[in-house]
C-alpha cells in the first residue's frame, strides 16, 4: 500500500469539492440566486437549467467517460486490441448526435425526463414501461461505476476488488447526496483538465520505462495469431460484432439515455448545446488513444498482463509512474470515474421521482420533498449497485447488452416527432425487441446465429433491427396513428405565448 499516493488522491478529491462548493456559494450568493438558496428540486437535478459552455462540455464528456472508457478499454485492450478505440470513437459520434439533435430536442421542450416527453406522444402506458427500463437501464451502468472506482482504488492500496468496490460506492454516495448538477458541472470542469494533463504526461512518462524507450516494442510482441492486436480494425469478425456492434449502441441508446439527457437539460439554451460539441466529442475520442496505447502496453509485458485484464494497465501505471504523476493521473481518473457515477445514481433517482412519484404516488410533493425522496433513492440504488458490482462483469460486455434495452427509445423519439406516432405500434417495437435482447443473451439463438454466418452479432444488432422494422411497416399498414408531435408541440407553445 503507498500510503502517500493514496494521502495525494484524497486531499486532491476533498479540496476540489470543497473550493469549487465555496466558490459556487459565494456567487450564488452574491447573485441572490433563489432558487439555489431555496434548496429548489430542478436546481439539485438540472443546475437551474443554467449550464453554459464552459460547464455543460466537460459534463457531457465525463458523464459518459467513466469505467468504460478507462477500466473498460483497458480491460477490453488486453483481450482484444486496439479496436477497442472504437468504444471511444463510437462516443465521438454520439456525442455529435446528441449535440446536433436528441440533445435540442429535449432542452427545446423543457422536459425533465426522457419518458416525460413520450408520455405526451404516445400515452401514460409507454411512459411508464420506457420510463422502469430506462431507469434500470443507468442502474446497470452505475454497475459498472462501481466496479471502475473499485479497479482504481485497487491499484492504490493492493485490497481485494471487492473490499475496494465498497468503498468506492461509499465515497461516491456521499458525494452525490451532498452535491448536486450545478456542484457536478462545475468539479467536471477541474476534473477534465487535470485528467487530460495527466494522461498525457503519464502516456509519455510511461514510454520512456518500455523497452527501447517507446511504444514500439508492442508491434514486435504481437505477431503470428496475435498481429489483430495492433489493428484498430482487427479482424472482419471484430470489426463487424465490436466496432460497428459498438456504433450501434453507444449512438441509439446514450444518444437518447436519461444519462446525457439530463445533462443536455440543464444547458443554458440549445444554442450552448451545439457549442459544446467541438470541445465533448474530441474530449471522449482521444481517450481512447492514451487507453488503448496503455492497455496494450501493460498485455505486451509479461509482470502486468500476470494482474489480469482488469488490473493489469493499473498495476503498471502505480509501479512505472513517479508518484506525483500517479497521484495526479489517478486523482483524475477516479473523479472522472465519480463524475459519472454521479450522474448514473442521480438519473435513474430523477426518473423515478419525476415520472413515479410525483406522477402517481404523491402528485402534490413540494420541492423539498422531491429532493428528498431523490436522494434517498440515490442511496438504495448506489448501494445495490454495489453489491452487484462485486460479481464482477466484464465491464465492455455488460455496457452492450445494458445500452441495448435502450435503443429502440431512440427510434421512438425520432419517429414519433417528425414522422408519425401510434401507441400500439410504439408496444409492440418495445416488446419485441425487449424479448429479443433476453432471448439473445441467454439462449442458443446468438451462437446458431453466427455459426450460420460465421459471425457474431451483438444485441445492439437485434434491438436495432427489429425496432426500425416494426415501427416502419407499423407505421405504413395501421391507420390510426398520429402525425408528427414537433409541429403539434410548436403550435401549442406558439399559443400559450400569445
Amino acid at each position: 500500500m503507498k500510503v502517500g499516493l493514496i494521502l495525494a488522491v484524497i486531499i486532491y478529491e476533498i479540496a476540489v469539492v470543497a473550493i469549487v462548493s465555496i466558490v459556487l456559494k459565494a456567487v450564488e450568493k452574491k447573485k441572490a440566486h433563489t432558487a439555489a438558496v431555496s434548496g429548489d428540486d430542478k436546481d439539485f437535478l438540472l443546475a437551474g437549467r443554467n449550464m453554459g459552455v464552459i460547464t455543460l462540455a466537460p459534463t457531457i464528456a465525463l458523464t459518459v467517460l467513466g469505467s468504460a472508457h478507462i477500466t473498460g478499454v483497458f480491460e477490453m485492450s488486453y483481450g482484444m486490441g486496439a479496436i477497442a478505440i472504437w468504444f471511444s470513437l463510437a462516443h465521438v459520434l454520439m456525442v455529435v448526435v446528441a449535440c446536433f439533435a436528441t440533445g435540442q430536442w429535449v432542452r427545446h421542450f423543457g422536459i425533465t425526463t426522457v419518458p416525460e416527453l413520450l408520455k405526451d406522444m404516445y400515452g401514460p402506458g409507454v411512459a411508464l414501461a420506457i420510463s422502469c427500463t430506462m431507469a434500470g437501464q443507468v442502474w446497470g451502468v452505475l454497475v459498472l461505476e462501481c466496479q471502475g472506482m473499485g479497479i482504481v482504488i485497487t491499484a492504490l492500496t493492493g485490497w481485494p476488488l471487492q473490499n475496494s468496490i465498497i468503498v468506492g460506492a461509499i465515497i461516491g454516495i456521499l458525494w452525490v447526496v451532498f452535491a448536486g448538477m450545478k456542484e457536478l458541472g462545475a468539479v467536471n470542469v477541474v476534473n477534465a483538465t487535470v485528467m487530460y494533463i495527466g494522461l498525457i504526461i503519464a502516456t509519455v512518462a510511461v514510454a520512456f520505462k518500455m523497452p527501447g524507450g517507446n511504444f514500439n516494442f508492442i508491434m514486435d510482441t504481437f505477431t503470428g495469431e496475435e498481429s489483430f492486436m495492433t489493428n484498430v480494425f482487427g479482424n472482419a469478425n471484430l470489426f463487424i460484432s465490436f466496432a460497428v456492434g459498438q456504433i450501434i449502441a453507444v449512438t441509439f441508446c446514450q444518444g437518447i439515455s436519461q444519462m446525457l439527457m439530463q445533462t443536455m437539460m440543464s444547458a443554458k439554451d440549445e444554442k450552448t448545446i451545439r457549442r459544446s460539441v467541438w470541445l465533448a466529442a474530441p474530449l471522449n475520442g482521444l481517450f481512447g488513444v492514451f487507453a488503448v496505447i496503455l492497455g496494450l502496453a501493460a498485455r505486451a509485458i509479461p509482470e502486468y498482463a500476470a494482474a489480469g485484464a482488469k488490473e493489469a494497465a493499473m498495476t503498471m501505471l502505480v509501479d512505472l509512474l513517479p508518484g506525483w504523476i500517479s497521484a495526479v493521473l489517478l486523482a483524475a481518473l477516479l473523479a472522472a470515474i465519480l463524475s459519472t457515477f454521479a450522474m448514473t445514481s442521480l438519473t435513474p433517482s430523477t426518473i423515478w421521482v419525476n415520472d413515479i412519484y410525483l406522477g402517481y404516488i404523491n402528485p402534490k410533493a413540494t420541492p423539498k420533498q422531491a429532493t428528498n425522496v431523490t436522494r434517498i433513492l440515490i442511496v438504495i440504488l448506489a448501494v445495490c449497485a454495489m453489491i452487484t458490482s462485486t460479481a464482477l462483469p466484464t465491464i465492455l460486455d455488460a455496457i452492450g447488452w445494458v445500452f441495448s434495452w435502450v435503443i429502440p427509445v431512440f427510434f421512438l423519439v425520432a419517429f414519433g416527432l417528425f414522422w408519425k406516432r401510434n401507441s400500439k405500434v410504439a408496444i409492440a417495437a418495445l416488446a419485441v425487441s425487449w424479448i429479443a435482447n433476453i432471448l439473445w443473451s441467454f439462449t442458443g439463438i446468438q451462437a446458431a446465429v453466427a455459426g450460420a454466418i460465421g459471425v457474431t452479432l451483438p444485441n445492439a444488432y437485434v434491438t436495432c433491427i427489429l425496432t426500425i422494422v416494426i415501427l416502419v411497416i407499423g407505421n405504413l399498414v395501421s391507420k390510426n396513428g398520429e402525425p408528427g408531435y414537433y409541429k403539434i408541440a410548436e403550435a401549442k407553445m406558439r399559443e400559450q405565448q400569445n
